[in-house]
């Protein structure tokens, strides 16, 4: 059965969602405030690197089941149910900042007609949240003869592969008051996969924080094994072959480099660790795993200087920017830090991203003009190359042509993406993380 949607926020999450429920047959109005944002999404015209989504978005435009606007007033009255979509940033002391949620709310408020969506809050926000938008719209209602029916359903889409999380979910979490809300919900999604999962607004808020700070705290574990591996003098690759073959812990978010980013994992375990903090519950773990995060940027930076001397004057050619492959999200991300630090260094960065022809204006002043068109003339003259996003294409660029270009002959390969034996033949001088020559393996014999 199609539903008249509304979707407050069209950044990453928001439109990702109003395309695929306009695919499941839902008529979706996406709202946004930038109007030059609502104009390229009216054409077709789809900033964000999502695979896949350019071509759902402009299906459903043409199709008649996706528009977009500026207007609450034209989106809201006929909406049966409302997403907020709305970014919710860190704070100086790591609470999730609620400004845009309420901002938001209000404005739902002001533009309702007599009856009464359901509200959908789908931004990663406090525990708590649902119920301070249920605050919001009573005093914003007083008077009035309805009553707010508000629903958590937390997101679960990764970015790079959005697209293929929202149509292909492992489950689907839902928390309301009223069970007969969360089920509306639930229908939505009928033509999806995955488990459904019904529980209570706090439950449904704190799934989603949990989820993400122990993917970070998996993170942060086999980059603090893969500094010992190191020390020890074996290749931390090996160490997750032979433990993921357990079923009870596997490969996921297992993989060693220069820590984790985005705008996601940082901003929710330090909001995790705030809402302890709040209710007088200590969080050593969540603190553990911020500070190894932050140590991975450190240590990064610590091996290129070890190996070079010193960075002052010297060339650091830099591939990636973005907080991972697949996306031109720089947010949070590990390897702008390690530019930055280098440059607080005295040396010089010349970089290449494949997701960011052109750095997002006002996003980062210093790193803008650092960027080349291509991976090779980014190593151009360098003395070593560092490696800083996980971009499958690194790995298929010729390590001879690099070889020719550059002054030295270093690679610090901070997501493991190089084969150090292939870097090696080449004549480099490889650092990977937590990567070390392995040892031929001893025959075992019996007698």
């Amino acid at each position: 059965m199609s539903s008249q949607i509304a979707v407050i926020g069209c950044g990453h999450v928001g439109l990702v969602m109003a395309a695929g429920l306009a695919e499941l047959g839902h008529h979706v109005v996406g709202v946004d405030r930038n109007a030059e944002l609502v104009a390229q999404m009216c054409r077709g015209d789809v900033a964000i690197r999502e695979r896949g989504l350019p071509e759902l978005v402009n299906k459903n435009l043409s199709a008649g089941r996706l528009t977009f606007t500026t207007s609450y007033e034209h989106a809201i009255p006929e909406a049966d149910f409302i997403f907020l979509a709305v970014d919710t940033p860190s704070t100086l002391v790591g609470a999730a900042n609620l400004r845009n949620i309420r901002s938001a709310t209000r404005a739902i408020a002001g533009s309702l007609n007599g009856k009464m969506p359901i509200i959908i809050n789908k931004s990663t926000s406090p525990i708590g949240t649902g119920e301070t938008i249920e605050g919001l719209l009573e005093e914003a209602l007083a008077g009035r003869s309805i009553a707010p029916r508000i629903v958590s359903n937390p997101e679960f889409l990764q970015q790079g592969q959005a697209v293929e999380d929202f149509f292909a979910p492992d489950r689907i979490v839902i928390g309301a008051r009223d069970r007969a809300d969360a089920e509306a919900v639930a229908a939505l999604y009928e033509a999806l996969p995955g488990e459904r999962v019904l529980t209570d607004l706090r439950t449904a808020e704190m799934i989603k924080y949990v989820a993400n700070s122990f993917l970070a705290t998996r993170i942060s574990f086999i980059n603090e094994i893969a500094r010992l591996s190191e020390a020890i003098g074996v290749d931390v690759e090996d160490v997750v072959d032979g433990i993921s073959t357990d079923p009870r812990i596997g490969r996921h978010f297992f993989k060693p480099g220069i820590g984790y980013g985005g705008s996601c994992l940082p901003k929710d375990v330090a909001a995790l660790r705030y809402v302890g903090e709040v209710m007088g519950v200590a969080t050593p773990v969540l603190s553990a795993v911020q500070q190894v995060n932050d140590n991975q940027r450190l240590n990064a930076v610590r091996r290129l200087r070890t190996r070079l001397g010193t960075l002052e004057g010297k060339t650091i050619g830099v591939w990636g920017l973005t907080f991972k492959g697949g996306t031109e999200d720089t947010r949070d991300s590990p390897a702008a830090d390690v530019v930055h630090l280098i440059l607080n260094e005295g040396g010089r960065v010349q970089a290449y991203d494949p997701g960011i022809v052109e750095y997002p204006a006002g996003a980062d002043d210093v790193i803008r003009g650092l960027l080349r068109p291509s991976a090779v003339e980014a190593a151009a003259g360098a003395d070593a190359l560092a490696i800083l996003t996980d971009w499958p294409e690194f790995a298929t660029v010729p390590l001879a042509d690099v070889r020719d270009v550059m002054t030295g002959r270093v690679i610090f390969d901070g997501r493991n993406v190089l084969s150090r034996a292939t870097a090696e033949a080449e004549g480099f001088a490889y650092i990977g993380v937590g990567r070390v020559a392995r040892a031929p393996t001893r025959r075992r014999t019996d007698g």
